[in-house]
């Protein structure tokens, strides 16, 4: 609820578009029925996107023409290795680098990350940081199962869909650099990212379906709406839910989002503390 709100916000804010985006391209951990129940939830609460939503599971063969693109330029590679040959750091060592050692087969495609330090400036975060081969190492873009990687498919969806800014949780602000350099294996536009904090339970745990987190279903639009915008950093006015969004977007304004990673729900305190203009907006929602 939060990341749709502030994601639709800045958009209209900004005279832009906002996109949904259904990222479902892992099918052993979807769970039958929650894409459905996502957009049913969006429209009740009166979100509605400025053009068809786009499901990732319909895009392998874009993914593929990538995964080739980047393998015919040498920014990728085969990989013959499992999970046992992967130090305990989760840093890949290069291993398959200049070829796969006799007696592996290929199984998963990784980037050469080469030496690069990536950096870039979070609407929210500020300044960002990161030299991916200490970071990250080379990476799956395609895994040994078969599914094209979450940072290969958000790139390629996000050119596709001319995506200007990226309005999302902290939590994926770590996958953000290696976004970056995919971007330049690939020759496309970097757009700008904003990444709000993360809602946590009073134990530090974020809110998810796994932990059986209350849904928004269970309150009122009106009543989750204005939860939404103190998260953000807006006292709304108590009204209905008409005026509540009249309100948000007459007041909007990215720089009064907490610059914080996450924010404890209940604990005292509140918080934990760890720019485009005309654009399109974007929201992941994981199915």
């Amino acid at each position: 609820m939060v990341a749709a709100v502030a994601s639709f916000l800045q958009a209209k804010h900004s005279g832009g578009q906002w996109i949904v985006r259904v990222e479902d391209i892992d099918p052993p951990r979807e769970v039958a029925g929650s894409a459905k129940r996502i957009l049913e939830d969006l429209s009740e609460f009166g979100f509605v996107a400025d053009g068809p939503i786009l499901f990732q599971s319909t895009r392998t063969a874009a993914y593929e023409k990538a995964c080739a693109l980047l393998l015919e330029r040498g920014w990728a590679y085969w990989c013959g290795c499992t999970r046992k040959d992967i130090p305990q750091s989760g840093i890949y060592p290069g291993t398959c680098r200049n070829g796969i050692p006799k007696g592996k087969k290929p199984r998963a495609i990784r980037v050469r990350v080469e030496e690069a330090n990536v950096c870039w400036t979070d609407l929210v975060q500020g300044f960002q940081s990161e030299v991916l081969p200490i970071s990250a190492g080379d990476f799956v873009i395609k895994r040994a199962d078969g599914p094209f990687a979450y940072q290969l498919a958000v790139v390629v969806d996000d050119d596709f869909q001319k995506i200007t800014e990226v309005v999302r949780g902290a939590d994926l602000l770590d996958s953000t650099g290696r976004q970056i350099w995919l971007q330049h294996c690939l020759g496309i536009p970097t757009p700008q990212y904003a990444h709000i904090p993360v809602a946590l339970s009073p134990d530090g745990r974020k809110l998810s379906k796994r932990l059986q987190s209350d849904p928004i279903r269970q309150q009122s639009p009106a009543a989750a709406l204005q939860s939404a915008l103190a998260f953000l950093g807006h006292d709304a006015p108590e009204t209905n839910l008409a005026g509540l969004w009249d309100w948000a977007l007459e007041n909007w304004s990215m720089e009064r989002v907490p610059h914080t990673r996450s924010i404890h729900l209940g604990a005292a305190g509140g918080h934990d503390h760890a720019s485009g203009s005309g654009g399109i907006t974007q929201a992941g929602y994981n199915a």
